[in-house]
This record gives structure tokens, sequence and C-alpha cells, in this order.
């Protein structure tokens, strides 16, 4: 072909390069993640591709592809397999772009893979330093990533935002996004339109202030910051809803503390009234007598907010839970719908949330519309429609009675950052739902009731629930998910397609299973040989549909044995088999004799619950990915506790050094009270029961 002509056969030649570049070219040969405004707006009209956290703005995670469908998903099999370079926790969601599949990984790390084959493009790691982790409440898991104009964007757990090259995974620009003054983190995933960056942060189970940024895209340079506490008036006020947010604080010094508040998840750009709609954390302290005695409503913690997308200015709020002490934050999923209600069709955000409420706000103005339990709840007997705010049972307040009470949910929540899908075929809401109990109270009011009281009933129990977000009732649930080992993960996210499939996985059976949009039977199930925390996507290159689920949660052997981690990715016809993880030995629980009379446990129990807990669970059983102080060497020799806790001798490996908020005394007080929880575990009772030597 001469240079400059253009033949017929040179046209059908072309038009086939550019189709082949979303269908079917090597994934390392095409331009990377190519997103702007106008892909995300339309992400409908390109089904095949998975662009931003939720797939589209309206945060449903739901797939329009039916070429995997009611009637064929018996024949889904597993087409590859990628193991993740962790034993922690995998709550990722992934992008997939242009035939490349990106998830964010534990402790900040990025993997690209080619979205057909499972190959490595590449791979980034941050270096965040262990130590970091004691700045961390709950894991060192990161939920995904947003794309835009080439770049990859997250945030990493010692609080910076990256932008990486989509093709070489080479940073791009790094900016500091938390204030270096507090204990922050970022674990959520961003969210991106028009060119800016929209991002929290974690840290409201310490001294955190919580706020949401706006970056620009192309520089990282911060455009607005709005702050969700109010600070020290003294220092004025940042702007008109911080003075109005003062009014509901009413005890002076409250801004010493932090006042919580973060926006560590829950974040949606709503483009029919560009504004950001974002859920707000729980209040620090967590307790509501701690932080403000003297009782306001502690705004804008745990609450819906809406800002102006372009400045950052206030739009609107709903606070769900005032004055709150139980943990019930809303940085929960919030997804927008078109729904018929009360003859009208209205744009709204509801929210499946901790408290146990599914709530429907008007998206322009944040007005309550509606609201009502989808699972247990005992902390109130409803939500009055004339305030908005919920009628609280009295003695939930155990804070204030200096009681005991059996809470639901408890502080766990009935629905946490587990996706929930939604089906505009069905027009139902597919939540991760639970029901849990939980005795609150003083620790010493607690430890007798559960003498006098052995049968208390203490759960957690999980399932996916189909929900009629205008009748607000349930129409169908699936079978109960139920932890052996007695932990608060059971459920994980879901994922709808339009083949009349709900995609769930979950912790105790260990399987990601497909149940029938309609009706919730379960047609499909896989066994993956480790927890399922994250939920799907679904995704399609040259004319194939995928399902592909990042898995891997706490396992037996706890912290140190090997938890599955891997990307599993489905289809019609698949027939890898997936190998069985190594063998693993766990380490006994052996106590040695104790040492200590019962004063200086009770006084370790305090110190657990106040500095520990939060990561190793109740009683040393290890949450999350953490170890089970049980079964710790240090159990054995005081020398050992002290180099650990105090002199930070694991930094590295995530356990950094506490001597800054210990007493003396306090760690020979916590190894007595660790003993005595691995006596009680031997002897099969609550350590709480210890009885005085």
């Amino acid at each position: 072909m001469k240079t400059g002509s253009i033949s017929g056969l040179s046209l059908c030649i072309a038009a086939l390069e550019i189709a082949a570049l979303f269908h079917g070219t090597p994934a390392e040969a095409q331009a990377a993640a190519r997103v702007d405004m106008k892909r995300l707006l339309n992400a409908d009209a390109e089904r095949g591709q998975w662009m931003s956290h939720s797939r589209t703005f309206n945060e449903q995670y739901f797939s329009p592809l039916d070429r995997i469908n009611e009637k064929n998903v018996g024949n889904l099999g597993l087409a590859w397999f990628v193991d993740l370079p962790t034993n922690q926790n995998i709550e990722t969601t992934p992008l997939m772009i242009d035939g490349v599949l990106y998830l964010t990984l534990p402790w900040s790390k990025v993997l690209a893979v080619d979205a057909r084959s499972g190959k490595q493009l590449w791979l980034y790691d941050p270096k965040v330093a262990g130590a970091w982790n004691i700045n961390i409440c709950c894991g060192v898991d990161n939920r995904g990533a947003a794309a835009w104009n080439g770049k990859i964007i997250y945030g990493t757990l010692d609080g910076r935002l990256v932008a990486l090259d989509a093709k070489t995974g080479k940073p791009v620009w790094s900016v500091k996004s938390t204030p270096d003054e507090r204990r922050y983190s970022i674990t959520g995933a961003p969210r991106i339109a028009n060119g800016k960056i929209f991002v929290g942060s974690a840290g409201g189970e310490f001294d955190a202030r919580g706020y949401i940024d706006a970056y620009d895209a192309e520089t990282g340079k911060r455009l607005w910051r709005f702050w969700t506490i109010p600070g020290d008036p003294a220092a004025g006020f940042e702007n008109k809803a911080m003075e109005m947010a003062a009014a509901t604080w009413k005890t002076p010094g409250w801004w010493k503390s932090g006042g919580g508040g973060t926006v560590w998840d829950a974040i949606t750009y709503d483009p029919a009234n560009d504004l950001v709609i974002f859920g707000t954390g729980n209040g620090a302290p967590w307790d509501s007598v701690q932080r403000d005695p003297a009782g306001g409503d502690n705004l804008f913690m745990t609450s819906i907010v809406a800002v102006h997308a372009k400045d950052g200015s206030y739009a609107w709020h709903y606070q769900t839970t005032p004055w709150e002490t139980w943990d019930y934050d809303t940085g929960q999923q919030l997804m927008l719908l078109d729904l018929e209600l009360g003859g009208s069709k209205r744009h709204v955000v509801v929210q499946a949330s901790k408290n146990g409420f599914f709530y429907i706000l008007d998206a322009a103005s944040g007005k309550l519309l509606s609201a009502e339990p989808f699972t247990d709840v005992n902390w109130a007997t409803g939500v009055d429609m004339q305030t908005g705010r919920p009628n609280m049972v009295p003695e939930a307040r155990t804070n204030l009675t200096n009681k005991v009470f059996n809470l639901t949910p408890g502080p766990a929540g009935a629905h946490a950052w587990q996706s929930m899908s939604y089906s505009p075929i069905t027009k139902l809401v597919y939540i991760p739902a639970t029901t849990h109990w939980q005795l609150i109270g003083a620790l010493d009011a607690r430890q007798k009731y559960l003498a006098e009281h052995p049968d208390t009933r203490q759960s957690f129990t999980g399932r996916l629930t189909a929900w009629d977000p205008v009748a607000q009732r349930e129409v169908w649930r699936s079978e109960e998910f139920i932890n052996p080992a007695g932990g608060v993960q059971v459920t994980g996210g879901a994922l709808a397609t339009a083949g009349n499939l709900v995609f769930h996985g979950n912790l105790p059976k260990q399987e990601f299973a497909a149940y029938r949009a309609t009706d919730g039977r379960k047609l499909w199930s896989f066994g993956t040989k480790t927890a399922v925390l994250a939920g799907g996507i679904s995704y399609e290159v040259a004319g194939e549909q995928y399902v592909a689920v990042a898995v891997g949660g706490p396992m037996p052997g706890g912290y140190y044995a090997p938890n599955g981690a891997r990307l599993l990715v489905f289809k019609l016809g698949g027939k890898t088999v997936l190998p069985d993880l190594p063998p693993f030995t766990e380490r006994p629980i052996a106590p040695p004799p104790q040492f200590a009379n019962a004063e200086t446990i009770t006084r370790g129990a305090q110190v657990f619950e106040a500095q520990c807990q939060l990561c190793h669970g109740r009683n040393g059983a290890a949450r999350s990915t953490f170890p089970d102080l049980r079964r710790s060497p240090a159990l054995q020799d005081q020398n050992l506790l002290d180099a650990i806790v105090l002199q930070g001798a694991l930094s590295e490996r995530g356990m950094g050094s506490f001597r800054q908020y210990l007493k003396d005394g306090d760690t020979v007080a916590l190894r007595a009270y660790l003993i005595s929880a691995a006596e009680a575990a031997l002897a099969q009772r609550p350590a709480q029961q210890t009885p005085a030597r």
C-alpha cells in the first residue's frame, strides 16, 4: 500500500484493530484506563466494562450482562485464578477497564492482570511502614481504586493519595492526604467525577476529626476540604455548616478528642444534582458521655451528608443516630435509585445502615422519606417520620443507666462495608444482612450478668436478604450463615446481574454462590477454600462473560495460617481446579500458671478492652487477621511481652509500640488477663467469669 492511500481493505483492517482494542487484544498492548467523564456517565453503553467501584455512579453493583443466566449458571466453572501475595483479609472490588483488571491489596499494594488470562502486568508496593498499623483500627485491607485518564488512583494506609500510570504501575503523583497530628488511615475506595477525586479517611476509633476532600486528578492538588466535625470555636469555624454543627456539641472542649465522624468508606457522586453524598463514622470516643456529657446530637457524626461537588459547600444532612454510643456509623454503601413512591417518581439515596434501618432520602434535599428495620433491632422502636429522629429505648443507653443491655444490632452492625446490589429488573435490593446480639455495659456489670444469666444470647448470624425498597419489606432471604468460631464476619458482598442472578459469598461455608434474583433459589455454588468478604464483578472480553471475585479472609489457624487469598475468575465451561491450601498446624493454647490476683486480672481486662480488643478481638481470640493472643509465646515471658508491646519488636510486621498509651504495670496486668483468657478457653467458659484467686 502506498503512503497516503487508503484502500477498502485497509479500512476494514483499521476497523478490526479498533474493535480488537476492546475485544481481545493482549492487555499489555492496549492503551490503559482511558476513563473520562463521558465514559463514566455512559457506563451502561459499555456493558462489559467495570470502570468505577460499583460500576456506575448510582453505586448499584449491577451488571447488565446476561450471557451467564439462571438457565445456564450451573455450567459456570473456574476459568483461572491468581494467588495474591498476602495472608490478610481481601476486601477489594476490582476494576476492569479495556481488558485489564486492577486490584488493591492489603498493605496498600496494587496489582494489574490481564482480564482474559490472569497474567500479571505489574505490581506496585508503596512501602507502608509496618509500625503504621498502630494507627489502623480494623485491618490492613484496601477496598478499591478509581480510574481517570490513564491513571489508577487510590489511598494508602499511611494517608497518601497515589496516582499510578495504568500502563506501567509507576507513580505519576503522590500527596499526603491525611493530617499529621492525629491517627488517620485510608482503606476505602475514592470516587471520581469531572476530574475531581473524592476521598476521606478512617480513624474514628482513635482521635480523628472527620473530613472529605476533593483533589485534582491530574496533579493531586487539593481543591477543597469539608470537615464533618466542628473544631475549636476559638480558632473560628471553616464555614457556616461547622458553626451550625458546633451548636449540637454541648460540652466545652469536645474538639480535643477529635470528635470522630470520619468518611471511611461510603462516598457517592450524584450527577443529577452534582452532589457528593457520603456517610460519616461514629464519634470519638465511642462513649457519648465521655465525648459530650451534656448530650448534644453531635453533628455531623453518624450522618448522611451532601456537599456541592464544585466547591465542597454544604447542601444537606440527615443524622441516623443522634448522640450515638454503639458504633452505629453510616459508612455503609449509599445507593442512588429512581423509585415510585406515593404515586410519584423520586430520585433517592438509600442505605441499609449499620443500626438496622433501611433509609430512603430524597437525593436533592436529604428529606427522610422512609425508614424501616431490615433485621432485628431493639435499641429503637422505630423512626419518627415528623422529626426524623429514632425512638430510642432508654435501657439501651447503658452509659446512663449503669446497667447492662443485650443490644441488637451489636457494634459490628446489621450491615457493614460489604456491597449490597440492586437489580432494575427485579427492583429489589440485595443486602448482606446480619443479626447481631451483644451484651453491653460496664465490664464488672457484664461479668455479673453473665454469671447469673449464662444462656444470654450473644450471636452473630448472616444472610443475603432481598429487600423491596418501595414496600420496605423483605421478599426473600438465603440460608443463615453462622460462624462456628463465633466471629463477627459471616457475609460477603453482593453482585446482581441481568441474568436474573445474585452472586454472594460467605465466610462460614467458604463458598461463592449464585441465587435466582426473583425468589432466592440457590442455583450454583463454588467452594472457595477460604472466606469471601468482598463483592464480585462481571465483565466481558472478546464476547465472553466472566464473573470475578477476590477472596481471602479469617481461617482456622488465624494470623499465621495461609488464608487462600486469590482472585477467582469464572466463565461458562471453566474447568480449572482450585488447589487446596497448604497444611497448617495451629499453635496450641497452653498458658503458664496464673501468677496474679483477681484485682490485677481485672485491671488487665480493662487495659485489653481499651487498647487491644479493637484488633485482637474479645478475650484475645483474634479479630480479622490479627494473632490470637491466647496462643502467644509472650504469655510465657513478661520480657518478651514487653519487648513487643512497649519496645515495638514486631513493628515491621504491624505491631507498633504502645508505650505512650500504657502506664507502669499495665503490661503485667495485661499478661495476667491473657493467661486468664487462655485458661477460660481451655475450660470452655467466658473469660469474664474468671474466679478470684
